[in-house]
Formats: structure tokens, sequence, C-alpha cells
């Protein structure tokens, strides 16, 4: 209402733990869950009331503003624009070591809570408002210390990563805000890669800036800033050649520079006492990017000579890299199974098609855990015969019969076209984070639009972040032997790749670190 612009249709969201949806007050299992609800509230929206997200703004306040953040970075919705204000991207904790102190005791004492410090009196000027605020029933101080601490896990990885966000963005701080801090937000906006980006801040306000005295100057200028973002054509394909020049493309460059001594001495010790370790040894014989390396993740069972190897590989086991990678492994088991039952219940056919298997573990095992109930035909393919290899064991071991295991080139499009019964569920998994060029790609998905049946799907993955980017490229090496230097894509990036080649992107999950995603779209 206060905005003044009847023509549009206006749909708040309450988080969950929050106001008038389910969950324990305050709570949720961790951040990536509450953004991962924001995604399906948007996608109820689309199928419930017709909402265009290419015509859509979204307004955030606070830790909400975090939320939007990570869903337009993690998801990449092809929003018209995005709305902070004073965004939680660096909370205020007074308790000098807060965050180490809570993390400790959610080891050792569970989660818990953490009650807000937060008066009426800092959040607003207007005696009005802060009465509302004292009186609402709805408003809960506590939030759970879990919740609290991806909160600034989170944050700090959107800040980091500001550059992947090209959604029209208009940032609004307050200068007196006792709550967040204005400096983080500043940092934010100064690394934000979006072509249309504003910045107001209003020096006499307080944290809750809608709520303010003078409220109706922000009004204003949310205002202005959405008809501009309205009043924009829309461009959805400015990334397909980023691999040429831009955000990620700097940084892939930056990383095949000569790297410092402190990588040599790293480097040294991972080819001295880091090959006591299985996981180690495999990555130096056959890359640490390669299927081999990736069956030993997905197995997670430490191994290596003596004790001391299997503690390093333990510890290598639990990088945060390779714990992102089993979850993707979940992801791409549960929806790949949720679309086998999907097509299975519409009386299909199903065929499933992997174009660079690996050992093709996650596959098998989702068709084996479907007990003989819905009969699958599987084709696994590779470039290299030792994945084959191991996936020929691995369905014999899973007693699986109706399994192809063949050699074949993933960017080769004609022969994907060729495959015969044509596939009806497409997958492509790991292999589009080894390869800097989207040439390659866009032969691969090419020809899997060719392979796959009118109606079927294709599920892909996506590597938009990765916190470990630096020590990869400078100490370990790749299935070719030379550094393993990787150029991230932005999730939208990669989705407006798939969706160039005649996919349309229904789906998506992601891990709590936001290192890997699992999407799965329809063919067009």
């Amino acid at each position: 209402v206060a905005l003044g612009l009847d023509e549009v249709d206006v749909y708040a969201w309450d988080a969950r733990g929050h106001g008038d949806s389910d969950g324990p007050r305050g709570g949720a299992k961790d951040i990536a869950q509450m953004v991962h609800d924001a995604n399906d509230w948007a996608r109820h929206l689309q199928s419930s009331h017709n909402l265009d997200l290419t015509n859509t703004i979204v307004i955030a306040h606070s830790v909400g503003g975090v939320v939007a953040t990570a869903w337009v970075h993690d998801y990449a919705p092809p929003i018209r624009g995005l709305i902070l204000a004073t965004p939680a991207f660096a909370v205020k904790l007074y308790v000098p070591l807060a965050i180490p102190a809570l993390k400790l005791k959610q080891k050792f004492l569970g989660a818990g809570e953490v009650k807000s410090y937060v008066k009426s009196r800092v959040l607003t000027h207007d005696p009005e408002q802060q009465k509302a605020y004292d009186a609402d029933p709805k408003i809960f101080k506590q939030i759970a210390v879990n919740v609290l601490i991806g909160l600034k896990e989170t944050a700090d990885r959107l800040v980091a990563d500001a550059g992947a966000i090209t959604v029209p963005t208009l940032v609004l701080s307050a200068g007196k805000d006792w709550v967040v801090r204005l400096d983080v937000q500043t940092e934010f906006y100064r690394r934000l890669g979006s072509s249309l980006k504003q910045h107001e801040v209003f020096p006499d306000m307080y944290h809750a800036i809608f709520h303010e005295s003078r409220r109706s100057a922000v009004i204003d200028r949310v205002k202005a800033f959405a008809l501009r973002c309205w009043d924009r054509p829309i461009t959805r394909d400015a990334l397909i050649d980023a691999d040429h020049g831009g955000y990620t493309r700097t940084e892939y460059d930056a990383l095949r520079t000569p790297s410092s001594l402190k990588w040599k001495v790293t480097r040294l010790g991972l080819n001295t006492a880091g090959r006591l370790s299985d996981g180690i040894s495999i990555g130096h014989r056959d890359g640490f990017d390669s299927g081999v390396m990736l069956d030993h993740v997905y197995r997670n069972t430490p191994a290596g000579k003596t004790f001391l190897g299997r503690m390093i590989d333990r510890n290598y086991l639990d990088a945060v890299g390779w714990k992102g990678i089993r979850v993707r492994g979940e992801h791409m088991r549960a929806m790949l199974e949720a679309e086998i039952r999907r097509q299975h219940a519409a009386g299909k056919s199903i065929h499933v098609l992997d174009v660079a298997a690996g050992a093709g573990r996650y596959v098998l095992e989702t068709v084996k855990n479907l007990g003989g109930e819905i009969p699958v035909r599987v084709t696994l393919r590779d470039y290299k015969q030792a994945n084959l290899d191991a996936a020929r064991k691995l369905a014999d071991e899973l007693s699986l019969t109706d399994v192809t295991v063949a050699h074949g080139d993933a960017f080769d499009r004609s022969s994907l076209a060729t495959i015969s019964p044509r596939p009806t569920i497409g997958i492509v998994s790991g292999l589009f984070e080894l390869f800097p060029d989207n040439a390659p790609l866009r032969e691969c998905l090419g020809g899997l639009h060719d392979a796959i049946e009118p109606g079927g799907a294709l599920l892909y993955t996506c590597q938009p972040w990765h916190p470990q980017v630096e020590f990869i490229a400078r100490t370990l090496t790749n299935r070719e032997g030379q550094p393993w230097v990787m150029r991230r894509r932005t999730q939208q990036e990669m989705d407006e790749l798939a969706r160039t080649a005649g996919f349309e992107k229904q789906d998506q999950r992601i891990d709590q670190w936001g290192i890997f995603t699992v999407s799965i779209a329809g063919r067009v």
C-alpha cells in the first residue's frame, strides 16, 4: 500500500520458525534449508499464482536479506531486481569471541538458543512503531545457535562472492544501525557484479528503516528503483561467453600464475607424508579430479599405510570440498529417484544415460535401492577404461543386469545423438566443473538435447563456489597430471548454458556450504 503501485501484486513470506510458519521458533536445520524454503515458496507462487519471476522484484530485510541474497546467488532465479534493507551480512555481537564460543557450545552441549538483546528503542525512532513491536506476539527474540553460526558463514561467503550476482540490486543502509555493520554492507555493494546497483545510506536511521519516523523517504527510494528495474529490458544470455572474460574468468587466470613458497611447501608435504594416505596416493596416480578418486570419496572409508596414513586419509576425506561432493551425491540420488518415479507414474519406459559416469556409483545405487520395483535401463559412458571397469564391477556386485557400460566422449554431440534407445533421463555430473571453456559444454548439452526423449529430463551439476579453490589450484594435480585449476561457473551461467541448449530448470538442491548444486531441467 505504501508503495502506491496498485497494479503490482505483493506476496509476503514468513521464514521457517517465524511468524505463521511451521517449525521450532527461531530455528531450522540450517540456513541452507531456509534458502531452499524460499526457492520452494517461489516455485509455489509460480505454479499456484502464475507468478512470472522475470517480472518480479524481491524486497528483504535484515536476516531475510541474507536469505534472499543466498537464493539469488545459489539458485539464480531470473528475477527483475533485488532490494536489500539493512541486510545482516555482519551482526554486531557485543560479546568478545562470541562466534567461536557458540561453536564450542554447539559441539559439546548441543545447539540451544541465543536471546536477542535488541530493544524496540534501537530499531526505530517512531514511538508508535516501538509500541507495535513490543506488543506483537509473533515476534520471537531467540535464534537457534546453529542458525546464527550458519548466518555468519553464509554471509561471509556471499560478501566474498558478490561479484557472481548480476541482478539489479539496491542496498539500503542505516547510519545508526545497532544491529548490523554498515561497513560490511558497503563491502558487499562494492563487490557486486550487477551492472545496475545502488547504495543508499540513511544517516540518522536505525535498523528497522521501513518502520522509522521518516520512512517515506525509504519507500520513495524503493519505488523509484523498482520502476527503473521494470523499465529495463530483460536479457538472459549475457553469461554464455563468460569463459572469455568476466568475474570467474579473472579468478581463473589469477590462479594460473606462479605460486608462492607457502604453496610449494604444502605440495612437498602432500608428495611425501601425504602419500601414506590412500586418497592422496590415488590423486597423485590418477588425478584428484578422477572418477577413481570420486569413488574413494563416496565410500568415505579412510585407508592408508600405517595408522598415521589412515589418520591423514580421514582428515583428507573430511575436507569441506569432499563433504560437499558427498552431499552432491545424496542430492543426485534423491532427485534421480524422484524423476524415475515421476516418469514411471506417467507410463514411460525409463532409460538413464550418464555421459561421464566414472564408477557410476550414485546411479547404480539409486536403481538398486528401487528394489526392482521399477524397471530401469542404465547406460554408463566414460572416456577412461579404469572408470568403466569400476562401473562394471559395481554393477555386478549390485546384481544389476540391465546396465550397459561403454566408452564414449561426452563432448561428441553426434555420438550422443545416436544413442539408442533414446534416454528419458540424462545425467552430466562433476564433468563441466573440470573444463574452463564453454564450447565443449555446449556441444555436450546440445548432444543431450538431441538424445533425450521429448518430455524427458536432464540432471546437471555446478560448482558456483569453493572455499579451497586456491589450495586446489596450487597443490593438487588433475587427471592429466597438470595443476588442477578450476574456473567456477556461477549458477546463473550454468543455467543459461542449459537453457540455450533447450532445457528449462525445474528444481535444484545445494549443500550447506554453497559449493555444489544439482539441478533438474525438462527437455523443452
